[in-house]
């Protein structure tokens, strides 16, 4: 089998030797150096200067991005919490598919919480639609990101769908990393996570003949991320009626810079992540080694959605957002009075920073009530099977 290290140059992070030529190139950049200044303030030339000196990815993780990540959860965040990452500690290597609420602070998240819990990080993947420019790419790279095409011809992408899903595998069966994986392209801005079947296509397509060994190959663990509040609500609640309104919208470059930087910088709460067990034993059990692409598939989507859901952390916002889309009080034993005066307070702010012409308030907060009751639908249909 071809080395891992010599393929797939396009995708891959950067290595170790490659690190220094990457932060010179960034470093040289005035928008990072404008990024340095609005994070370090007036400590953001001594920072350039460190990250020109630095040796290793995992030194810039450890000792840049984790600890970024860290004062980025003390001022945003209420509290950030992970369960069951104790099970894979000195395992081998796992794809871990959760769902996805944020560009950039699922995998940040994730990876530090693994450099604090003494683990190796996962290799994430990120769109090159996020990779506008080098210096963004460099970034990326830097920090154990592999790049996953989605421009091009419908050839481009077919091509490099089949290169991406076997460089995903050899990470894992040659015990090289981990992966995280977000379960579908983009977020699910309603907040109704399912996995997108092409990511499983994706993902079947380096699996050979046996669709159901090709799966269990990947020792697939889903991993349930729940922000309290999710600081882009407004921004996706806007581009619902922006596509209702105009079926031909489409969001811009400067759209997605900007829910990145909401993302990071927005109010978040309380935020949990529950890594949960590989689903091997359960798959082993559902399909058989005959079953088609399509049999498997199901499988593992009906198994990847069940994990998910069923390991929510169910806030209280979560059943008043339920309650008020309802028109009832159903779940009002699981809130206050208080929690609703706060929720209600807060959804009206949101809803205050959303400029378009034709407003829709009614519907706009519509959608947000959606976007926060969902996972409440999702978390109590699971655990009632």
């Amino acid at each position: 089998m071809e080395d891992l290290e010599d393929n797939d140059e396009y995708i891959r992070p950067y290595r170790d030797e490659e690190a220094h030529d990457a932060f010179v190139r960034a470093c040289n950049e005035p928008e990072l150096k404008t990024v340095l200044e609005f994070i370090y303030k007036e400590k953001a030339e001594e920072m350039r200067q460190y990250f020109l000196n630095i040796k290793t990815i995992y030194e810039f993780q450890k000792n840049v991005i984790a600890r970024f990540v860290m004062s980025i959860g003390d001022k945003t965040a209420d509290s950030l919490t992970i369960s069951g990452l104790e099970k894979h500690k000195n395992e081998k290597k796992h794809l871990y598919i959760s769902n996805h609420r944020d560009i950039i602070m699922d995998a940040a998240f994730l990876d530090t919480l693994m450099l604090e819990n003494d683990m190796d990080t996962a290799q994430n993947a990120i769109g090159d639609n996020l990779c506008a420019k080098q210096w963004i790419t460099d970034m990326f790279k830097l920090n154990k990101n592999f790049i996953v095409k989605r421009s091009g011809s419908t050839r481009d992408i077919y091509t490099a769908s089949i290169k991406l899903s076997s460089y995903i595998r050899r990470l894992i069966t040659e015990g090289k990393d981990s992966v995280w994986l977000a379960e579908r392209e983009g977020r699910a801005k309603d907040a109704n996570d399912t996995v997108q079947e092409s990511v499983l296509k994706m993902l079947s397509m380096s699996s050979g003949k046996n669709m159901k060994q090709g799966f269990m190959e990947l020792s697939i663990c889903p991993v349930s991320i729940s922000y309290e509040y999710d600081g882009c609500d407004y921004l996706k609640a806007k581009e619902y009626q922006q596509k209702r309104d105009n079926a031909d919208f489409k969001k811009s470059k400067a759209d997605d810079i900007l829910s990145m930087k909401t993302g990071i910088l927005g109010y978040k709460g309380r935020v949990h992540f529950e890594v949960t067990d590989c689903i091997n034993d359960e798959l082993e059990k559902m399909v058989s080694d005959e079953d088609n692409r399509a049999t498997v598939i199901a499988a593992v989507q009906k198994l990847i959605d069940k994990h998910i859901h069923k390991n929510y952390k169910i806030y209280p916002i979560n059943y008043i957002a339920l309650d008020e889309r309802n028109g009832n009080t159903q779940y009002a034993d699981r809130y206050t009075a208080a929690d609703k005066e706060k929720f209600d307070k807060y959804i009206a702010g949101q809803l205050a920073k959303i400029d378009l012409e034709n407003k829709d308030e009614e519907f706009l907060r519509g959608k947000m009530l959606e976007m926060y009751s969902n996972p409440a639908i999702n978390y109590l249909a699971a655990n009632a099977e």
